[in-house]
């Protein structure tokens, strides 16, 4: 038995020159209930995920949300303004509050934001008292408590903080770098005067290498009129640039300063990188020059135990092991992520890409996710905000995180024409009798046909080219140094329909059976899997089309929701666990994806397993045959079976050949390259002792792993993942926690209550 625990122990303020930018994290108060009763409000540290500390239920829960429950829940903040705010612009920025956010401050309304993803911000300074205190009260009304298709969290669940500068200013992500060339940037600086006199001013920009050094600088005089908003755009040259990649994620610092007389009103600063980016619809996704493949996950924003409101060292750990097994891609899937998530891309060299949207006008079925047009009270989703809320939410993704080297693509929606009934309709994939399995099968109908049938379904009130058409060219207003992709799931009707028309780079959705069809008939797009399953098949599938630039496995780490029935809560599609343990998925695609030599032993009784011993041979059982989708063989990592029972052995391995070993008895080699699945599999009777497996290359050892018949568990061995942790109230350790037995191994054949 493995177990994990977490121990948490909280943060920040940083004054930037003139400007003051400082955690608003602290000092809340919550309580829940449809009208907050003064009594009833207990402290709180946000960011604050209020779902998860409540039991699994199926009373007023849904299993798309992973039962637990939604509400509304009310937070109070009581503050005077500290010095260096008053008589300043004050503003506060959320980076998300799940879902239909309210603001007040002292007792009046300051705004409102439905999207529960979204960053946003609001001025305070009209509701401020200068002298005194001060009560800022937020709203999250998660009534719809099955109003996602997995679990989004409650309340206040990302980052908090609040800004102070003067009327002359550099506008909110008003600082914005582009790559020009690996030797040159563009920097683009919004300034503001919200005063009432015009000003002249000299604005210094210095880029610094990581260590400080300064690498660049200029200056350029600029003049603002009482009232206006003026971008300054300035080129300067950085000579031998160190570039940023997942290999080497290299990032400089700009920083602008805004002088008015010698004297700083103003200065900002953001991290950036210098890479490279192209897309060549024949020959895939460039970085830096170099082709570069996309190994990527699919990851939803929730932390497992810890639900919406991951710390950072939760996630660092994560996206660590997906680095160790190879992976250098990840797809926010469906919803943009925190900033703080980003920031750790940047920093840990991973290819992003940034998704917006789940559904547009029409609403996705929360409750089965089957019929897609079904909706209610309790499952009313972001399709009743999108007309009014769909141009501000994606212009504020994009905004927020438009610096991010990781950043690689822009996606404005994930499978999208589910919910346009006609785009299923000209597939033909679902006509009685069915004729063509749509997993597996090309389109069953010609291009006429599907166009003819296309044309003759009335398209609803909202036609879904014109929309995508309109969320791209809101991305381009405010980003055009970046691509537009979607994640469409029905291409062979939305490559003619106008939707793909919309995309620079089509995104497959379980479409790899259309991966050469779709470079034969459209071969002016790029393609790329934004959604595979975790199988050799779909990387077979990127390997042998040069036009395919890469995939994006669902999921990389289990999450929670998505849940069909009591009582499970979680989707288990994933490499990962929710608590972060590496399942074999994961390390079969360490075996694809990384070079370092690696085996990786897996037992199983063959009589529960999906092979069976012929003339012997180890061949599939037609009776109970392997998933070739989501889910994975239940696989165990032990070696103790009942003596002379046929154990079914399967080994992941990026060597060329394996031999397996029972107590030192060869039973002979294996070669993964040969195999059409590059697994490697044995029956082997079982004997107590020691399985080996060896991995050699040209000959020669070069890893090697083995299995331990494990006796009675008698203690437990703790391994933290860091000896030293920050008493700050938000940095974690983890703790794994394993049975053992007298020898010291690892006893993983017992599951076992621990007091």
């Amino acid at each position: 038995m493995l177990g994990l625990g977490w121990i948490c122990w909280a943060l920040v303020v940083s004054v930037q020159g003139e400007r003051v930018v400082a955690s608003f994290n602290d000092g809340w108060s919550f309580q829940l209930g449809e009208v907050p009763e003064p009594a009833r409000y207990e402290p709180v540290k946000v960011p604050h995920d209020w779902s998860v500390a409540f039991p699994f239920s199926t009373n007023g829960t849904g299993g798309c949300t992973a039962f637990l429950p939604g509400g509304v829940g009310w937070y109070e903040k009581r503050f005077e303004l500290p010095p260096a705010f008053r008589g300043r612009r004050v503003r506060i920025d959320f980076d998300g509050v799940y879902n239909n956010a309210e603001v007040w401050l002292n007792g009046k309304k300051v705004g409102e934001r439905p999207y529960g993803y979204i960053p946003f911000s609001f001025d305070l300074t009209p509701f401020l008292n200068q002298a005194g205190e001060n009560t800022m009260v937020v709203k999250a009304d998660r009534s719809a408590y099955m109003d996602c298709r997995w679990y989004p969290g409650s309340g206040i669940y990302r980052e908090v903080q609040w800004v102070a500068h003067e009327e002359v200013y550099v506008e909110q992500y008003g600082l914005f770098v582009t790559t020009v060339s690996n030797e040159r940037v563009r920097v683009e600086t919004t300034l503001v005067n919200d005063s009432s006199q015009a000003v002249a001013l000299d604005v210094e920009i210095d880029l610094q290498e990581a260590d400080g050094r300064s690498a660049a600088f200029q200056v350029s005089s600029v003049s603002l009129a009482a009232g206006e908003r003026k971008q300054v755009v300035a080129f300067l040259s950085l000579p031998q640039a160190s570039v940023w990649s997942p290999e080497t994620p290299y990032l400089y610092r700009a920083e602008v300063s805004v002088q008015q007389e010698l004297n700083c009103v103003d200065r900002v600063a953001t991290l950036f990188g210098v890479r490279d980016l192209q897309y060549d619809p024949a020959r895939g996704f460039f970085l830096n020059g170099e082709r570069t493949v996309l190994k990527g996950v699919c990851l939803h924003h929730e932390g497992g135990a810890v639900g919406a409101a991951v710390p950072d060292d939760v996630w660092e750990r994560r996206l660590r092991y997906l680095k160790e097994m190879g992976a250098n891609a990840i797809r926010t899937a469906h919803n943009p992520p925190s900033r703080a998530f980003l920031d750790l891309c940047d920093r840990m060299g991973f290819l992003v890409q940034d998704e917006a949207f789940d559904e547009w006008f029409n609403p996705k079925d929360k409750k089965y996710n089957f019929n897609q047009r079904v909706t209610d009270e309790r499952s009313i989703g972001y399709s009743e905000q999108f007309g009014a809320w769909a141009e501000r939410d994606v212009k504020a993704m994009v905004l927020r995180d438009r610096n991010h080297p990781s950043i690689i693509m822009w996606s404005i929606g994930n499978e999208i024409e589910w919910t346009y009934p006609r785009y299923g309709n000209a597939t033909g994939y679902w006509n009685k009798p069915r004729v063509a399995n749509y997993y597996w099968d090309l389109p069953p109908h010609d291009l006429a046909t599907r166009k003819e049938i296309f044309e003759a379904t009335a398209p609803g009130e909202h036609v879904l080219a014109e929309t995508a058409d309109a969320l791209a060219q809101w991305i381009k207003e405010v980003d055009d140094s970046r691509v537009v992709t979607a994640n469409v799931v029905m291409p062979s009707v939305s490559y003619f329909s106008g939707y793909i028309d919309a995309l620079d780079i089509v995104g497959y959705s379980y479409r790899t059976v259309l991966n050469e069809w779709g470079g034969e008939h459209y071969p002016d797009k790029l393609i790329v899997g934004t959604e595979n399953w975790p199988q050799w098949n779909e990387w077979r599938g990127v390997l042998e089309n040069e036009h395919i630039a890469g995939l994006f496995i669902w999921t990389g780490i289990d999450y929670l929701g998505e849940s069909r029935s009591w009582p499970k809560r979680s989707t288990e599609s994933g490499l990962m666990s929710t608590a972060g343990f590496r399942k074999p998925a994961y390390w079969f695609f360490k075996s694809l994806w990384n070079d370092e030599p690696m085996v990786r032993l897996n037992t199983q009784r063959l009589i529960d397993s999906n092979y069976k011993r012929v003339n012997g041979e180890i061949v599939e059982n037609p009776d109970n045959p392997r998933d070739k989708k989501w889910w994975w063989p239940h696989l165990k990592r032990h070696w103790n079976y009942d003596q002379h029972e046929p154990i079914y052995v399967e080994v992941h391995s990026n060597c060329e050949e394996v031999e397996l070993f029972v107590n030192e008895r060869s039973l002979g080699c294996r070669v993964p390259m040969e195999s059409e699945d590059r697994m490697v599999r044995w029956s082997v009777p079982f004997a107590a002792g020691a399985l080996k497996a060896v991995g050699r290359n040209d000959g020669q050892v070069v890893t090697e792993e083995v299995l331990k018949t494990a006796g009675e568990p008698v203690g437990i061995q703790l391994s933290p993942d860091r000896r030293v942790v920050e008493a700050d109230g938000v940095s974690v350790v983890h703790v794994e926690a394993q049975l053992i037995d007298a020898a010291g191994n690892a006893v993983r054949h017992v599951d076992q209550m621990v007091s």
